[in-house]
């Protein structure tokens, strides 16, 4: 189980990383996804730092397993997941939400075996 969980660690960590950095540049394409939902340009350069940050703690998770700041950072991200799904739910935009909910998945399986 140790390995796993240090597995998907890892590939979460890369994926909300490269998300969260996207979303900080601020360049119409890593804007793209949340312009569509209505979200402003400010905050999701805001959401792009929270992604990014706890990215950041999913790794410190992975170099301290049990670490209280690991599962503070799955705990966010698992949260801010919701919230996606949510967001495009409430602008119709269903089919885009996959990504979002495969990640809330992968972050549940993250939270149960940790």
């Amino acid at each position: 189980m140790h390995l796993t969980h240090n597995i998907l660690l890892g590939f979460l960590a890369l994926v909300f990383l490269v998300s969260g950095a996207s979303k900080i540049s601020g360049t119409p394409k890593g804007l793209s996804g949340t312009r569509d939902v209505g979200i402003k340009d400010w905050l999701a350069r805001c959401i792009g730092v929270v992604e990014a940050i706890a990215a950041l703690g999913l790794i410190y998770g992975i170099r301290y397993t049990g670490s209280f700041i690991g599962w503070v950072a799955t705990v966010v991200l698992w949260c801010a997941m919701g919230v996606a799904i949510w967001t495009h739910s409430r602008a119709n935009k269903m089919k885009t939400a996959f990504p979002a909910g495969f990640l809330l998945v992968l972050l549940t399986i993250v939270l149960v075996i940790a």
